[in-house]
């Protein structure tokens, strides 16, 4: 029997994929969270097989959940699961050794087949996401061009910005303007829209 933990916080689409599972002879559901602050801990007192994260959960996301996860469980495998298609959370979630990935358009028996296939130790990525993070360029960001544009995407000014990161408000411009030169954006606005599309932010 696969054990799964669900981390959701929409209550309707956790419902939704629990019952589904619990249709499956082979796979049983044991734990159901709406947070990923409180994943790790209830993966260590219900000790799944797989944990199915949503990316975008409230408080710690899904991939700092399975980050943490698996070093704190690391008979558990995780899933992340997302609505947008993004490359770069893909490529976030590979670089950190994440088993599987899938967007949340895919069929209940894909996602099953998922459960398995990680329970029985395989990787598991989503076929039309893997050909999208092949064919999107590498983020050419530094990581402090990645702060700073963090920052102005939350409306914060260069002045505040620079107190932040104990620069100058002139260091914080310059950061800005090769941030939009690099994503050939027409602008600071524009080139929190490309790296939020690209899942670099």
């Amino acid at each position: 029997m696969i054990s799964v933990l669900l981390a959701e916080d929409q209550h309707l689409i956790r419902g939704a994929l629990a019952a589904l599972l619990r249709l499956e002879a082979d796979i049983t559901v044991v734990a159901e969270v709406g947070d990923g602050d409180a994943v790790v801990g209830l993966a260590l007192r219900t000790r799944p097989d797989v944990a199915v994260l949503d990316l975008g959960l409230p408080g710690r996301d899904g991939l700092s959940a399975a980050i943490e996860l698996r070093s704190a469980l690391p008979s558990c495998r995780s899933l992340l699961v997302t609505g947008v298609a993004r490359p770069g959370d893909l490529r976030r979630a590979m670089a950190a050794h994440v088993a599987g990935f899938l967007l949340k358009h895919a069929t209940p028996e894909q996602m099953t087949d998922a459960i398995r296939r990680l329970a029985a130790g395989q990787r598991v990525i989503d076929p039309a996401l893997a050909v999208l993070a092949w064919e999107t360029p590498d983020n050419p960001l530094t990581e402090r061009e990645l702060q700073v544009l963090r920052l102005a995407a939350t409306g914060a000014p260069a002045a505040d910005i620079a107190r932040q990161l104990f620069l100058s408000v002139g260091t914080v411009r310059n950061h800005l303007t090769a941030a939009a030169t690099k994503l050939h954006a027409r602008n600071r606005v524009d080139a929190i829209r490309i790296a939020t599309e690209t899942g670099w932010l």
